[in-house]
């Protein structure tokens, strides 16, 4: 139904979108924050068959799209918010002192934006995370042009996300080019889009294997541009044994819960599981094993999808010193994925590999360790994750310095005593984490933080108040918050 994008459609989009960048980054912080809320209001009134037709393409229930939607809506008008109110532009002003040897010259500082943004939508997230998704608001708010490539699982939602964006592009009066929507099953066009030399960032979450290729390409550029790829994580959960004493059951029922919800398409789904061999941890095992025999397959995203869950999740319970711990008593359909508990030993898991890999979907794996130094150990080796989980009593925080500091450094949101899935949309969320879990773990992909990803600092030495940016002059006429002379203020 949908043609992948030509080369020569590519440069059209690619050129429109350079000349819209150079009309639109002049536009005050006003005039984007309405245009954001436009889309928002188009996403919210203007697409009738929206729901149906991304029920039909993803087979996600629709109480989960219309709180997805809802979500996507709310990321729109909060961004927007954010974006009016300027402090993501971090504006600093240094005072000129001329009677200083040698003379102190006048110094101002501020972000500005990028140029255009290719945005890749991702197959889970169908809204939240594609063509109107937070990374689209966060490119809008910097000032920037968005060239979206609808994920190939939902072509025709994307389509009806784009109409509802094009259409507050025409309400608002916003230059042609701030947007555009291509197509497009290959890696080619995928490809064109990174390396086109009017591309100057790139957003992605999804598959290690598909953010890594973006960064690479993006890399091998005459004029490298940065690319924030979220790329998934196994989220390890850390069990101490005076919580498990406390709470082994509840905390079993609780991860269930977590470890199955949306048949465990998440990025922050808790794919290993840590303990310390003892009798709470069985008694955990045990409750984990009964709760999850009781949930059912559900029906993943897309056969992409449900064949990798399959072939991983066979692969990694093929792995020497792998059982089998649980799975649902309910026999799986084609396209379900059937949720799964195995479990290893520590030194298994230390030696192999491949035990460390993400199987996207309902499974997790229970590390046994023989004591705190061998958990210490796994922590260590385990590579740059979204989150990372401690269960565990006050006094174990206190006495549990070194295992503390090792999951703080492997992890960009670090739980205690809760379960990883659910990312809160505000401004001290940070959705992001060392390689591989993203490529660049200084930056969120939630929450209005994510708009310094499609800015840079620019600063002016010396120039005349008249000529200044208005976020920079000395009467302030935005009213946004400024580091002035040392002192944050309006």
């Amino acid at each position: 139904m949908f043609k992948d994008a030509t080369a020569d459609e590519i440069n059209e989009v690619m050129q429109q979108s350079w000349n819209a960048f150079h009309v639109y980054r002049k536009m005050n912080l006003k005039q984007r924050a309405n245009f954001m809320r436009a889309i928002a209001f188009e996403l919210e009134n203007s697409c009738v068959d929206l729901i149906p037709v991304a029920m039909k393409e993803t087979n996600l229930a629709e109480a989960r799209l219309r709180n997805e939607r809802a979500r996507t809506i709310f990321q729109l008008n909060s961004y927007a918010d954010a974006c009016e109110r300027g402090e993501w532009l971090e504006a600093r002003i240094d005072t000129a002192i001329p009677d200083k040897n040698p003379p102190k010259p006048d110094i101002r500082k501020m972000l500005v934006p990028l140029g255009p943004v290719v945005v890749f939508g991702s197959s889970n997230f169908p809204f939240a995370y594609s063509t109107a998704g937070g990374d689209v608001a966060c490119a809008f708010a910097a000032g920037c042009p968005v060239i979206v490539k609808a994920h190939p699982a939902h072509p025709e939602t994307s389509e009806l996300v784009a109409n509802a964006i094009l259409n507050a592009v025409r309400l608002c009066d916003m230059p042609k080019g701030i947007f555009a929507h291509v197509h497009g099953a290959s890696f080619e066009v995928g490809k064109a889009l990174v390396m086109h030399p009017y591309t100057k960032a790139v957003g992605f979450t999804g598959s290690f294997i598909g953010g890594k290729q973006l960064f690479d390409w993006a890399n091998q550029r005459k004029e490298p541009i940065p690319v924030f790829s979220e790329m998934g994580s196994v989220n390890p959960v850390f069990l101490l044994p005076e919580k498990l004493q406390d709470a082994a059951m509840d905390i079993a029922r609780s991860y269930a819960g977590s470890i199955t919800l949306g048949v465990g398409q998440f990025c922050t789904n808790p794919g290993i599981i840590i303990g310390i061999q003892n009798m709470y941890l069985d008694i955990f095992v045990a409750a984990l094993k009964e709760e999850i025999k009781k949930v059912s397959p559900g029906e993943m995203l897309h056969t992409g999808i449900f064949k990798s869950y399959v072939e991983n999740r066979g692969n990694a319970l093929a792995q020497e010193g792998v059982e089998m711990v649980a799975v649902s008593d309910t026999e799986p359909m084609i396209n379900q994925g059937a949720p799964t508990i195995a479990s290893a030993s520590a030194q298994a898991f230390l030696t192999n590999p491949v035990l460390h890999k993400e199987v996207f979907g309902p499974y997790s794996l229970v590390i046994r360790c023989q004591d705190m130094g061998e958990m210490i150990e796994v922590a260590k080796h385990l590579e740059g994750q979204l989150t990372s989980t401690l269960m565990a009593t006050e006094n174990e925080i206190r006495n549990s310095g070194d295992l503390v500091e090792a999951v703080k450094n492997i992890c960009g949101r670090f739980i205690l005593n809760g379960v990883p899935t659910g990312v809160e949309v505000c401004l001290s969320m940070h959705h992001g984490g060392p390689f591989p879990a993203t490529t660049d773990p200084r930056f969120t992909s939630v929450g209005a933080d994510g708009i310094k990803r499609f800015a840079r600092p620019i600063c002016f030495q010396n120039w005349p108040n008249d000529l200044l940016p208005d976020e920079l002059k000395d009467e302030n006429p935005l009213r946004i918050w400024r580091t002035v002379n040392n002192e944050l203020k309006k």
